[in-house]
């Protein structure tokens, strides 16, 4: 375990206009992206004192004496964040790379996470990028520069946050594969309960090395990236990064070794400082912690008292099924296309939404209840503007939205319509909501008719065209008969209804 002390330097701000697509070199260049992700640790505790860790306090309130580095305390290590660790690394496939006794070593070595890319246009893949190592770290206090009154002050409150550092290798090439890493990754540390992963928070941090050489040549010269705030600023920033050191190799420039960061609004990155001279940290070896021990027994079966260890096989045992499992189940019991299984296991409430539907209605088509979650509630959140989880529709809207629509009580726009009304009174039922905004769907024989009847009157060009043969005008039919009956018709009547009379 280390101890930080950071230098902060002002850099100076040099601009690089935004690179245009169209001017990339002719010859075949490769690009290599390699992330390091601090993720802090969910405890209620920092790592080596009993200080609060909750975000947003007031400045400088939840610092202990060994956070502010007062002679004489001592650090005791923080149990729950070592298991975190541990379970963290398990999940991530580090299985051998454990030390025993770890002071001066990662806690783990030799791991992989295996994530599906989606590109929108293109076939949907799998990428599989090493995890180098993972170990424990605490996190650095904070300075506040005011510009006005020339004066520079400091909280305290992030020191000692307890942190997990996980160095991924070189192993991706886009910026659309590292954003998908980090969001297996997110998923992956929610489901353990390791880490919130608010980014907003500061919660999870994530740097992109980045380079571009030739094939079958060594690696170039890397950049750093920093100060990403977002899954979606990632795979910006770092195509940016790629596009941006690919103009600089087109005309025989040289890419600098330098640290950069990344501007959202400006969208592109900044140089902070050179790299070519090693920075020097100050990392400080803690004298007084003692040796991490981890027990790679397993405790029942040598029936020996462990209280001073941590078992791994104990916590290994523990392990929650992991999001890569649950896509496979869900693609492989309910026969979802390979997309949809990806949607609903990086929408946990939606999957806990479709699991409750499918067990506690099960004649309802699998494909009816995914079509509704994704195409149709998700869409609503994002039109707008707000995530899943702030959605007001309970899961009882949900399935009595979901068995109206099956049992043809209403139609599919007045499912739509439902979604709306349902998160705007989220107290009112949904058959009321039917009942008070007339959302119930007309199926009966003889309005359908007098509906069809009235739509051809008025669409008699394309009553002319479909009996030319020219099948598709029916759908100008239809649409009139939905206008005509304010979007409630039964629209599978409507058709059976229109091929008979344009039969006649």
């Amino acid at each position: 375990m280390f101890r930080k002390i950071f230098i902060l330097a002002r850099p100076n701000i040099k601009t690089f206009t935004q690179v245009q697509t169209n001017k990339l070199p002719k010859r075949k260049w490769k690009s290599v992206v390699g992330l390091e992700v601090h993720a802090q640790i969910s405890s209620q505790s920092k790592l080596f004192s009993e200080s609060p860790t909750k975000y947003g306090l007031p400045v400088n309130t939840a610092v202990s004496y060994f956070d502010a580095s007062i002679p004489g305390t001592l650090p005791v290590l923080n149990r729950k964040c070592v298991e975190s660790g541990i379970k963290t690394a398990l999940a991530l496939n580090c299985q051998n790379g454990y030390q025993i006794t770890q002071q001066r070593s990662a806690l783990a070595n030799n791991g992989q996470i295996t994530f599906p890319v989606i590109v929108p246009g293109k076939k949907i893949y799998y990428k599989t990028v090493r995890l180098l190592q993972l170990q424990l770290e605490q996190d650095s206090g904070k300075s506040l520069h005011d510009e006005g009154l020339k004066r520079s002050l400091i909280d305290l409150n992030r020191a000692g946050l307890p942190l997990m550092e996980l160095v991924f290798a070189p192993d991706l090439e886009t910026g659309e594969e590292a954003a998908s890493l980090v969001k297996e990754l997110i998923l992956v540390m929610r489901r353990l309960n390791t880490c919130s992963c608010k980014m907003e928070e500061g919660a999870l941090r994530v740097d992109a090395n980045i380079s571009v050489h030739e094939p079958d040549q060594p690696f170039g010269v890397r950049t750093e990236v920093k100060n990403i705030g977002s899954v979606r600023s990632l795979s910006q920033a770092v195509s940016y990064e790629i596009q941006r050191q690919l103009e600089i190799v087109a005309v025989g420039g040289d890419v600098h070794n330098e640290t950069r960061s990344w501007d959202a609004e400006k969208r592109c990155t900044l140089p902070m400082r050179d790299k070519e001279v090693l920075q020097d940290y100050r990392f400080m070896p803690e004298p007084n912690l003692p040796p991490l021990r981890l027990n790679m027994k397993d405790i029942q079966l040598d029936g020996k008292n462990h209280t001073c260890s941590i078992c791994v096989p104990l916590i290994a045992r523990d392990l929650p099924e992991l999001p890569e499992q649950t896509r496979k189940d869900l693609i492989e019991t309910y026969k979802l296309n390979t997309e949809t299984g990806i949607i609903l296991v990086n929408e946990p409430v939606l999957l806990e939404h479709f699991q409750n539907i499918v067990k506690n209605f099960p004649d309802i088509p699998k494909k009816m209840i995914t079509n509704f979650l994704i195409n149709d509630l998700m869409t609503f959140c994002n039109k707008i503007n707000i995530n899943i989880e702030e959605c007001d529709l309970t899961y009882n809207h949900i399935k009595d939205i979901l068995t109206a629509l099956y049992n043809e009580k209403i139609n599919l726009h007045s499912a739509r319509r439902l979604i709306e009304l349902a998160h705007e009174h989220p107290n009112t039922n949904v058959n009321e909501l039917i009942i008070i905004y007339d959302l119930e769907q007309i199926s009966n024989v003889e309005r359908i008719e007098n509906y069809c009847l009235q739509a051809m009157e008025t669409q008699s060009k394309a009553v002319k065209q479909y009996q030319s043969g020219k099948t598709k005008a029916l759908f100008a039919i239809v649409g009139e008969v939905a206008k005509l009956s304010n979007q409630k018709a039964n629209m599978k009547s409507v058709v059976q209804c229109l091929e008979r009379l344009l039969k006649q």
